[in-house]
């Protein structure tokens, strides 16, 4: 698609239509979307990103966008969401909420056996800024053990991803040094659907749409339990596609790294500016 149309028009469009550690294999499906690139992330370098919350973002180029989804795993959602993904060969980081995890953890390895980041929510969601300090490293610590045990089979609080995003995004001076001192990298957003409100899918994909065509880049928070947001993914993963958007997908940085980041299956062309306006 080129040129500049409704976007409204195009979000309507959207919606009616039928809609390891290694480089990703060959996408088979042609026209997809894909995952253009993979960013190792240093906790060294990056240690808190999303400019919701920090200063800081990660290092991405006009039009990349890294798709991320909190409060999972959510059978049937979760695995809806999984199907989305598949569909258009792009990969995600999921930030699991660890007593859920702990329930379901087939659900857990699924994720991760499709190629997808696993990342840390906490325990059970609790508001860290508003329990003690006690209380604030036991919900990490606890959400971090569920994770990995549902994921590698022994529990650990060391995590082999370490990514954690804070519930309501909500952290303290402690416990953003505490993370920082363990080597665990802390995810705000850069912008969001709002998909916790209660609205229309449509409504959802335009609000993030419009929010994104002013961003041009960026972290990009979902809610994979939410119905809202299934309903719409289909779509925004086609909106990404057809207004020159690329997927990044962002990995921890191993001792054995070497570069930086490393091109997926599907390298995308020089960047170009997305297409503004739908």
């Amino acid at each position: 698609m080129t040129g500049w149309v409704n976007a409204a028009g195009v979000v309507a469009a959207l919606l009616a239509a039928d809609v390891t550690a290694a480089a990703p294999t060959a996408c088979p499906h042609e026209g997809a979307l894909g995952t253009s690139r993979i960013l190792t992330v240093d906790a060294a370098t990056h240690p808190r990103v999303g400019l919701k919350s920090f200063p800081d973002t990660l290092p991405l180029h006009d039009g990349e966008v890294v798709l991320t989804f909190d409060d999972g795993p959510s059978p049937p959602m979760t695995d809806k969401v999984l199907a989305a993904l598949a569909r258009e060969c792009v990969r995600a980081t999921f930030f699991l909420v660890g007593e859920p995890a702990s329930r379901r953890a087939a659900w857990v390895r699924k994720i991760a056996a499709e190629g997808h980041t696993i990342g840390h929510h906490s325990f059970t969601h609790a508001n860290l800024a508003h329990i003690t300090p006690e209380q604030a490293v036991d919900e990490i610590d606890r959400g971090i053990a569920a994770d990995e045990k549902a994921l590698n089979g022994a529990e650990t609080t060391t995590p082999s991803t370490p990514f954690f995003r804070f519930p309501y995004f909500e952290s303290t001076p402690a416990t953003l040094d505490l993370l920082q001192s363990r080597g665990i990298v802390v995810f705000g957003a850069d912008l969001w659907a709002s998909d916790w409100n209660p609205m229309s899918p449509q409504q959802t994909l335009k609000l993030l749409t419009a929010r994104l065509s002013q961003a041009r880049k960026g972290i990009i928070l979902l809610h994979d339990p939410q119905p809202r947001t299934v309903a719409m993914l289909p779509a925004f993963l086609r909106y990404l596609k057809n207004h020159g958007y690329r997927v990044v997908h962002v990995v921890p940085k191993q001792p054995a790294d070497v570069h930086h980041e490393q091109r997926s299956e599907r390298p995308s062309p020089a960047p170009t500016p997305p297409h503004e306006g739908g």
